[in-house]
């Protein structure tokens, strides 16, 4: 699978915790997922929301989605069309969470990365690319669950398409 978007950083951009994904200010007020996509990342960038765009990439350092476990703060990124993140590494409940909800994490060394770059970043290769300057990374393997996860668009599509748990 090809993913292919613009990258977005932010600073400081490691121990971004669920709490800067999105504010417990709102995901305490509302259920509705595309309310809440509107306010992603809105305490360090104000204007993300408005400025994402389908497929788009967070770019990150170490420990991306770390603090609560709530799974509002994946779902309200992929709701604002974010395709994945790209990050150094990953706290454990957030990459679970993402995966049951079909956001894909790409985990590799992400120094090289500037705000804007298109990126491709080909998951089946292992790779993340930087169309303009040719600057590439090797990914850390997705599990094969996982991937099975993603391609069927999340544990509950999992589940619809094959009835069960079986991974």
């Amino acid at each position: 699978m090809e993913l292919v978007g613009r990258a977005h950083r932010f600073v400081p951009d490691d121990d971004i915790n669920t709490d800067y994904i999105i504010s417990g200010r709102y995901k305490f007020k509302t259920d509705d997922i595309n309310e809440l996509a509107t306010h992603v990342m809105e305490d360090i960038d104000p204007g993300f929301a408005g400025r994402v765009s389908s497929g788009d990439f967070i770019v990150a350092g170490r420990n991306f989605g770390c603090g609560s476990s709530r799974e509002q703060a994946p779902r309200a990124l992929k709701a604002a069309g974010v395709g994945a993140v790209i990050a150094s590494s990953y706290a454990r409940i957030f990459y679970r969470s993402s995966f049951n909800i079909g956001l894909p994490l790409i985990e590799c060394d992400t120094s090289w990365i500037v705000g804007g770059a298109l990126l491709r970043v080909d998951m089946d290769a292992g790779t993340v690319r930087d169309d303009a300057t040719g600057a590439s990374a090797s990914t850390v393997p997705i599990p094969a669950t996982m991937q099975r996860l993603l391609a069927d668009g999340g544990l509950v599509e999992h589940i619809k398409k094959r009835g069960g748990f079986e991974l």
